[in-house]
C-alpha cells in the first residue's frame, strides 16, 4: 500500500517520483491488461502520426538517436522515449532533441493519475503513459519508442505503431526473459504488427523471429537479406534491393544500428533526403555510449552491461586506444551476467576498480572480486573507484567506466559538477 500523499500537478517532480516508485507492488510487472486499459481510456495509443517502436537486447538507444538525428535534419518534430536515465528522470523524454521541464512531466503525471482511476501501475508503466501524453501535448510528428524489457508484454507495446524494430538479440534479463534465445526472440518479436513493416537488425536471428512475423503477416526486413551494409575504411555502404547509399560517413554509434535505423526510416516512408541521412549520421550522439570526457587521461564512459555489449566495447577500445594502459572502473547489477561480462572485458583491462552499487538489484564490489585478479581493491561507490583510477593513472592512459547506467550516471554527474 502506498502511504505517500497523492501529489498534484504543481507538486515537485521529486515528490511525484517518490509517489510513483511506491505506487505498485513491484518495480517490474510484465503484462498489458492494466496499462492498455488506461492507454485506451485516455486516448494515448496513437500519440503521433508516425510511431516507430524499437526493441532489442542492445542498441535500442543508439538506433533511436540515429533516427532522431536524421529526422530532425529533415525538419520533422520528433519525440523519443528511452530508459533508464543516467542522471535525471527528464532524460527519458526528448522532444526535438531536448529534455522537457519538470513542470511538463508533473502535468503529464497528474493527467495519468486522474485517468487511471483505481488501476495500479508500475513506475515504468506510469512513465510510459506520461511520455505518450507529453508527445501528444507537444504535437510531435514522429515518435520513437524504446522498449523497456522484452517486447510482447512491455508497456510500450500498447501503442499502435507503424514500424517495429529489433536491434539485436542476446541473453540478458535472465530473471524475466529466461536463458533460451528462441524464447527471447519470440518475446522481442511480440512488437511486430500484422501487415506492417518489421525490421530485424540481428544477423541470423533465432527462427522464432521470422516464424512469428510469418504467423501474423508482418512484412519482415532482415539484415543480410532484405537490407545489408558494408564498411570500407572510413566510409560505409547501405543497400536495400536495388537501392544503394554509397560513401556514408561512419557514425560515432555502431554502424549495425545505423543500418537498422535507415531501414526503419525507409519503411516509415517519410520525406528524407540523402543529405538528411549524411547529416544525421554525423550529428547523432548518445550520452553513455563511448562517451569521451577528457584526454589527459582519456576518460570513456559506456553503459555496456552484458557480454554482447561488452564485446563491441572491447573492439572499439582496441581500435581507438591501441597500446594504451586501460584502467577499468566497473559496477554492475547482480541480475546481469557478471562473470562473462568481466571475462569479455579482461583482455583490455590492465587495472581494475570494482565498485558497489545501491538498490535491490545492485551487486557489491565483493561479488565482482570473485571474477577479478587477486589483490584487486574494492570501492564503496563508482565515484570513489573513478577518483582512485584518476589518481593512479598516467596522462596517456585510459580510464574506462562501464557496467551499468547507474555506474556511468554517477560518474558523469560527478564529472559535470566538478568540471
Amino acid at each position: 500500500m502506498n502511504n505517500f500523499p497523492t501529489p498534484q500537478a504543481t507538486s515537485s517532480l521529486e515528490m511525484w517520483l517518490d509517489y510513483l516508485t511506491n505506487l505498485h507492488t513491484s518495480a517490474i510487472d510484465l503484462g498489458l491488461d492494466r496499462v492498455q486499459s488506461v492507454a485506451q481510456s485516455a486516448n494515448l495509443t496513437k500519440p503521433a502520426p508516425t510511431v516507430i517502436t524499437v526493441a532489442g537486447t542492445n542498441g535500442k538507444g543508439s538506433t533511436c538517436a540515429i533516427m532522431e538525428a536524421v529526422l530532425l535534419d529533415a525538419g520533422y518534430s520528433v519525440g523519443v522515449y528511452s530508459s533508464p536515465h543516467l542522471i535525471k528522470y527528464n532524460e527519458r523524454v526528448r522532444v526535438n532533441g531536448r529534455d522537457l521541464s519538470d513542470d511538463k512531466h508533473t502535468e503529464a503525471f497528474h493527467f495519468i493519475n486522474q485517468a487511471r482511476g483505481e488501476t495500479s501501475l508500475s513506475l515504468f508503466e506510469f512513465g510510459t503513459l506520461a511520455a505518450l501524453r507529453l508527445f501528444q501535448s507537444e504535437e510531435v510528428e514522429v515518435v520513437l519508442l524504446e522498449v523497456g524489457l522484452g517486447g510482447r508484454l512491455d508497456a510500450t507495446n500498447v501503442v499502435d505503431h507503424d514500424v517495429s524494430v529489433i536491434t539485436s538479440l542476446a541473453i540478458d534479463h535472465v530473471d524475466w526473459l529466461g536463458d533460451d534465445i528462441n524464447v527471447i526472440g519470440f518475446e522481442k518479436a511480440g512488437i511486430y504488427r500484422a501487415n506492417k513493416p518489421a525490421v530485424c537488425g540481428q544477423p541470423k536471428p533465432p527462427a522464432t523471429v521470422a516464424a512469428h512475423a510469418d504467423d501474423i503477416g508482418a512484412k519482415l526486413h532482415q539484415v543480410g537479406i532484405q537490407y545489408d551494409y558494408q564498411v570500407e575504411d572510413d566510409k560505409w555502404i547501405w543497400r536495400s534491393g536495388s537501392f544503394t547509399l554509397d560513401d556514408l560517413p561512419l557514425p560515432t554509434l555502431p554502424v549495425q544500428n545505423a543500418a537498422t535505423a535507415l531501414m526503419a526510416l525507409g519503411c516509415a516512408e517519410l520525406a528524407i533526403t540523402d543529405i538528411n541521412i549524411v547529416n544525421g549520421l554525423k550529428n547523432a550522439r548518445l550520452a553513455g555510449r563511448m562517451q569521451k570526457l577528457g584526454c589527459k587521461p582519456h576518460i570513456v564512459l559506456d553503459v555496456a552491461h552484458n557480454p554482447h555489449s561488452a564485446e563491441y566495447l572491447v573492439e572499439q577500445v582496441k581500435k581507438r586506444f591501441p597500446e594504451k594502459q586501460i584502467h577499468v572502473v566497473v559496477a554492475m547489477l547482480h541480475d546481469k551476467d557478471i562473470k562473462e561480462t568481466i571475462a569479455t572485458l579482461a583482455p583490455i583491462a590492465h587495472y581494475w576498480y570494482p565498485a558497489s552499487l545501491t538498490g535491490p538489484r545492485a551487486a557489491t564490489a565483493e561479488e565482482l572480486l570473485t571474477y577479478l585478479p587477486e589483490g584487486t581493491a574494492p570501492y564503496d561507490t563508482p565515484k570513489a573507484a573513478f577518483k582512485a583510477a584518476i589518481s593512479e593513472c598516467a596522462e596517456e592512459d585510459v580510464v574506462l567506466v562501464v557496467g551499468s547506467f547507474h555506474t556511468v550516471g554517477e560518474v558523469l554527474e560527478h564529472w559535470e559538477m566538478n568540471n
